[in-house]
């Protein structure tokens, strides 16, 4: 190269017009150019000098290639990989280039090369897109991974985790949430192919969603792009991720569990996904992440996450058994009358929690008319019946004795709540198939272990059920 570039100066070439024959870069001519050649073998013998700080490292890169096929690496995961192994290096990324180059030259190592040319596509800004993509990936030890990976497109920040089963539609969905939740925020839009866990059909660019998808994207509000498989040119952001992660990430690593997979892939993400500079924008994703984070919308709650404690809020229940939300109230069985509870309020849905055994109490639709009073039937206190009638009814739902054993030891525990305990056997056992065997079974549990109300009573009993069910089926066939 050197040789070249003095030859064609001895000709007249300006330096522009030396980069532009040879198709190097302008930096590099400019370099070269003033050099003479003491200069040039002063500069050389440092060069290699720098270079061959890491020939100590030449087993593991010659066996890291090995593994891999001899294929073409990118540098990063090299150095990484030696990074992650013996700390701290005594050269940077361009050295470990030369030198691997040097193995090249030298003919220690040879690359089974296969290339694939990408059109460029123009940088979108800020906050406006984030693709979405799977892979999988079968360790060393056997353990088979299955990845959800998603960057966003502007700041190259990425997120990956891994799962030991195929994915299914809610679990992909609570995948974005964490995903939204690391990112800082929620894009814009939402690039995905045309996968099966998310998209039923797709005519004419018609396109159907899965149903819980559907209700997902309708709830935060998401603007999707979905492109056919192996489309580099509208999802190739994604696509250099997950071949990033197979490349990068695993390498030579094995891991046994999934755990220490997901350990180690965030570490990875915070040391070199996000920490070192990409080769798309020269910047790193971890320091541009702080501008885009400014163009994300707020993650909001979703009804896929309702029994997660994080966006719970806490409500007081007035004396008339309400809770107000949004202007609108909203009514809860007469036992949470002037205690506090939780509610965890989406877009379209409200749920409420006990605030001590976490259980959801009820779910409403949340009403767009203020000031409207929302309730449900069975929380309606049955005042065309008196007390006695009630008892009556529920004490003659069943004919066993302890039936009757049970209803009045329930009646002596709850003497405040008499009315409401009436509504839950009914709500319970009444206009049901019960089989009373099972049923009697569950009675002689709670009378024993003193649980006497008909929500303990109707957990036992859909216990006993269930054992009952899987007893039956593992009784072996007579032939």
């Amino acid at each position: 190269m050197y040789k070249q570039i003095q030859t064609f100066k001895g000709r007249g070439y300006s330096k522009g017009k030396i980069s532009a024959v040879l198709g190097l870069d302008p930096k590099t001519v400019a370099k070269y150019y003033h050099m003479d050649e003491r200069d040039f073998r002063y500069y050389r013998q440092q060069h290699m000098f720098r270079d061959k700080v890491l020939e100590e490292y030449e087993k593991d890169i010659l066996e890291v290639y090995e593994t891999n096929e001899f294929k073409r690496l990118n540098m990063s995961f090299v150095y990484d990989y030696l990074e992650e192994r013996y700390g701290r290096l005594p050269a940077n990324e361009q050295s470990l280039r030369n030198y691997i180059d040097y193995l090249i030259q030298t003919e220690k190592l040879r690359l089974d090369e296969k290339l694939r040319i990408y059109t460029k596509v123009p940088e979108l800004p800020f906050g406006q897109q984030m693709q979405l993509d799977f892979g999988q990936y079968r360790c060393h030890s056997g353990l088979k991974l299955f990845i959800f990976a998603a960057v966003l497109s502007a700041s190259r920040y990425k997120y990956v985790i891994f799962q030991d089963h195929p994915f299914r539609t809610t679990e992909v969905i609570d995948h974005l949430l964490s995903c939204f939740s690391y990112f800082g925020g929620v894009p814009e839009e939402l690039v995905i192919d045309q996968d099966r866990l998310l998209v039923v059909s797709e005519n004419a660019g018609d396109i159907i969603y899965t149903d819980d998808f559907k209700y997902f994207i309708e709830e935060q509000e998401l603007r999707m792009y979905v492109c056919r498989k192996d489309d580099p040119e509208t999802k190739g952001k994604i696509e250099n991720v997950i071949k990033y992660v197979k490349c990068n990430f695993f390498g030579i690593r094995d891991f046994k569990s999934l755990e220490e997979a997901n350990t180690g892939v965030f570490k990875w993400l915070r040391r070199r996904a996000n920490g070192k500079i990409s080769q798309a924008t020269k910047q790193i994703p971890a320091i541009l992440i702080a501008n885009e984070r400014e163009h994300l919308r707020p993650v909001g709650n979703s009804i896929f996450r309702k029994g997660s404690l994080l966006g719970r809020e806490k409500r007081n229940v007035n004396e008339k058994d309400c809770i107000s939300v949004n202007a609108c109230g909203y009514q809860l069985p007469s036992k949470y009358r002037n205690k506090t509870v939780e509610v965890y309020v989406t877009r379209h849905k409200l749920f409420v929690f006990d605030i001590y055994t976490g259980e959801e109490i009820v779910e409403y639709d949340l009403s767009l008319i203020p000031g409207q009073m929302i309730t449900k039937r069975e929380f309606r206190r049955e005042n065309e019946k008196t007390l006695q009638e009630l008892k009556d009814h529920v004490v003659n739902m069943f004919t066993g004795e302890n039936w009757k054993r049970f209803t009045e030891r329930n009646f002596q525990s709850f003497p405040r709540y008499i009315r409401d305990q009436c509504v839950e056997a009914k709500r319970y056992f009444e206009a049901k198939d019960i089989d009373t065997l099972i049923l009697d079974r569950a009675l002689e549990y709670c009378l024993e272990n003193n649980t006497p109300s008909f929500a303990e009573l109707n957990d036992t009993y859909a216990y006993f059920k269930r054992e009952h069910e899987r007893e039956a089926l593992e009784i072996p066939t007579l032939s």
